[in-house]
Parts: C-alpha cells; sequence; structure tokens
C-alpha cells in the first residue's frame, strides 16, 4: 500500500505541471495569514506537511522566516521545489517522507498540513496522525489544517478522501488542542472549478 501511495505521487509531480494540479495556488494567502496569525519568533520551527511543490515556503522566506521544514513523500515534488528555491533552498530542509510514518528529533512550532490530512480515510490512520502531529510538536504549538469540507469534492487526484466539519475536526483533535479559529473557505483550482476547504488553527493543549 505505501509504495503504491508514493509511486502515485511520483507520478503526479513527473507528469504534470504544476498549474496542472487541483491544488495550485500562487499565493496560498490563506496559509500564510494563519501562520502569521500565530506570532511565532522568526526563527519558529515551522513543518508544511506534504507542502509538494507549493508556493508557501518561498512567501515565509520572504516573509524573513528561517527555520523551514518542508515534508512531501514525493522525491520529484521536493526536486522541483529545491529547482524553483535555488539559493534560497538552502535555507530550507527538505524531508523525504509519509506523513503518517514521519518521526523527527526536531520538535515544530507551527505544523501546517493543506494537503495530506484528507486522504486519510481509515480511522486507525487519522489517529496515528494526530498522534504523530503530538509526538513532533512543542509545548503550546500551532496546528494549521487545511482539509475538504462537506461541501467539498468526493476525490482529490483520483484518490477517496474524507470531508470534514467543524465537530468532525474536533472529534479527532479536540481532545487534545484547543481550536482557535475555524472557516470553510472556496479554492478556484487552475481548471476554473471550486473546491470548498476547511481551515482550522488549533493550539496544543
Amino acid at each position: 500500500m505505501e509504495n503504491t501511495k508514493k509511486q502515485h505521487w511520483e507520478t503526479v509531480f513527473i507528469t504534470k505541471a504544476e498549474n496542472e494540479v487541483s491544488w495550485f495556488q500562487e499565493q496560498p494567502q490563506t496559509s500564510i495569514q494563519l501562520i502569521q496569525a500565530c506570532k511565532v519568533a522568526k526563527d519558529a520551527k515551522i513543518i508544511d506537511i506534504g507542502g509538494g511543490d507549493s508556493y508557501l515556503i518561498d512567501s515565509l522566506l520572504d516573509f524573513g522566516y528561517t527555520n523551514l521544514f518542508l515534508l512531501d513523500i514525493s522525491e520529484a515534488a521536493i526536486k522541483r521545489a529545491k529547482l524553483r528555491l535555488g539559493e534560497k533552498a538552502k535555507h530550507v530542509t527538505f524531508v523525504v517522507s509519509d506523513s503518517l510514518h514521519f518521526h523527527s528529533d526536531e520538535k515544530f512550532d507551527v505544523w501546517h498540513d493543506r494537503a495530506s490530512f484528507h486522504f486519510f480515510t481509515e480511522a486507525s490512520d487519522i489517529e496515528q496522525y494526530k498522534n504523530n502531529v503530538i509526538a513532533n510538536t512543542n509545548q503550546n504549538a500551532h496546528l494549521i489544517i487545511g482539509t475538504f469540507s462537506e461541501d467539498g469534492p468526493l476525490k482529490c487526484s483520483g484518490l477517496p478522501i474524507t470531508q470534514y466539519s467543524v465537530d468532525k475536526m474536533e472529534a479527532v483533535f479536540g481532545q487534545d488542542f484547543e481550536l482557535e479559529n475555524c472557516f470553510t473557505e472556496d479554492h478556484e483550482t487552475p481548471f476554473n472549478t471550486v473546491q470548498n476547504f476547511i481551515f482550522c488553527h488549533y493550539m496544543k493543549k
């Protein structure tokens, strides 16, 4: 299963241009604003989970954040991000890993995920993901998740996903994290379709 998943994402990033995927955003405004709202120091450890070749890292570097990590299951995605960042890439730590089996000696202050969480459809995987966040973050860490809402698509990149409401998010994270902010937002894809996302900002209890 693990290899099939990795293979799927390698193929996506090898065969499609950056603006040929539904999640493409030249300016990931919402994620940037939510990270800025955390009011963490510029050298706080921030990780983007399943970030692929997203432009979030570029924006965070422009805002002066200096301790950035980009995790993706696809080596091809990471290569693309490195290539685009050029010189700036040396300010980012790149991690090729599945977010479910990721374990780090670093503890993060901000865990951001607008990419991988909705792909977990098994209760055990969702639980493991949450435990991973807990294990890999500092006390008082911020958790920012953008995931498909109940008005969002049922599939992404040909794979089944899980849709979320505030209550469903709370059922997963509410015991260990304090909800700071939650809202839904339409994302316009490069194909002129609209996907509804729910964004939640949590503080670790």
